[in-house]
């Protein structure tokens, strides 16, 4: 039996994290391609871009619902078999979406990519790396979850550079043959069994006394998390999801706004590691709060830039600044609840990550489509962020109330 001074922490706990990273890149290069194209598939039903910007919103919701059930699912059968079928329906889904525009797309997104691929995917692996660690635990979430990220960095390019040589059709087909070879083999050789000890629920009948979170209700604290989630993941998703189009909008060549957007993601995955650090020490709530905030000031600075140097500069300053959330929630949520919870806690608010990831990318193109241009979305998105910001503030503050009556 674990002594309570020993750790769960190894080196095989970093080659897990890492190999974690690189399921997720791969996975999650998958919708990247709709966003890279958005223009090329609504030019194809008469250039409504709600259209291909919903197929992406459903995959980012369909990822979150599924990871409710898979991640009960990777509980039973082991996270190396939800992996393996989710990356399996993840090239099904970006194959069938090349049947067309919108429903054959909203399918193989929403069902296929989202909810049975990311979402065997996903929330899995973050219940699984998060018991490789008891005492990084916060920097190893944020390595992982810099996958949709580094996805970003990496893949736009490469994708703007196929659409010219192929078509949107041909590279889903080739990039969801590719994804397949890559991810069931990592899986099948490093996804064994998590070592971290979760303890048993208590006996029938002993009738344990319900503790508190934060001095509130566990589930009410849950619940404002949960809202927080949605609220700064709407703002979160516009520029990721149509900063592409925005450029071109303004004259700037597509391949410069997909360098553009590896710019932001790609500055996002490399300061994600800063915020695992820093939340190691500050805590999961106070660093949403801190992420919130810089997130608030980035959405203020694509309203009021239309060059493609300061457009450059204001993605740069985004992705430094926001990166730190999504891992952070995570983190938050197995600093304040029992491990035994983590296996429905964390899908659930990573359901509401992804249902604002989707709120947000459907909803800047809704805006698009009815005024023609993308300011109003982006002002939705900086309101949003201010909701955000007065709930986990105030989570905050019941944080700091709390430690100072269990140090007084």
């Amino acid at each position: 039996m674990q002594s309570p001074s020993s750790s769960v922490e190894t080196r095989q706990s970093w080659i897990v994290a890492t190999v974690a990273l690189v399921t997720l890149l791969m996975a999650y290069g998958a919708a990247w391609i709709t966003t890279v194209a958005l223009k090329d598939i609504a030019a194809e039903v008469d250039g409504q871009r709600s259209i291909p910007a919903l197929a992406v919103a459903l995959a980012w919701f369909g990822g979150g619902a599924g990871g409710i059930i898979m991640g009960r699912l990777a509980e039973k059968t082991g996270t190396r078999w939800t992996v393996i079928g989710g990356a399996l329906m993840v090239g099904l889904g970006l194959s069938i979406s090349t049947l067309g525009p919108p429903v054959p797309l909203w399918i193989g997104h929403g069902l296929f990519i989202g909810l049975i691929g990311l979402g065997g995917i996903n929330a899995p692996l973050y219940i699984y790396v998060s018991r490789w660690f008891d005492r990084r635990r916060g920097s190893a979430l944020a390595l992982i979850s810099s996958g949709t990220y580094l996805a970003g960095a990496v893949w736009p390019p490469v994708f703007e550079w196929a659409l010219g040589m192929m078509g949107w059709r041909q590279t889903m087909f080739w990039y969801g043959s590719a994804l397949v070879i890559v991810i069931v083999p990592l899986a099948l050789i490093f996804f064994r069994p998590a070592p971290e000890v979760i303890a048993p629920p208590a006996a029938p009948g002993s009738a344990p006394v319900k503790a508190q979170v934060l001095g509130l209700p566990p589930n009410l604290v849950f619940g404002l998390i949960c809202a927080a989630a949605v609220l700064c993941c709407i703002p979160m998703a516009m520029p990721q999801g149509h900063l592409v189009a925005f450029c071109t909008d303004l004259g700037i060549t597509r391949a410069m706004g997909a360098l553009m957007l590896s710019v932001l993601l790609g500055t996002a995955f490399i300061s994600r590691q800063i915020w695992g650090l820093i939340s190691d020490k500050i805590g999961g709530l106070m660093t949403v709060l801190i992420g919130s905030v810089w997130q608030t000031f980035g959405m203020i600075g694509f309203l009021g830039t239309q060059d493609e140097v300061g457009l450059f500069t204001v993605a740069a300053v985004f992705g430094l600044g926001f990166s730190g959330i999504i891992p952070a929630y995570v983190l938050a949520v197995r600093e304040l609840f029992p491990a035994r919870e983590a296996s429905w806690r964390i899908p659930t608010i990573l359901l509401f990550t992804g249902a604002g990831m989707a709120l947000g990318g459907w909803f800047g193109g809704v805006l698009y489509d009815y005024f023609g241009y993308y300011a109003p979305a982006f002002a939705a998105g900086v309101g949003a962020n201010i909701l955000n910001i007065l709930i986990v503030g105030f989570l905050v503050l019941r944080q700091r109330q709390q430690s100072r009556l269990a140090f007084a």
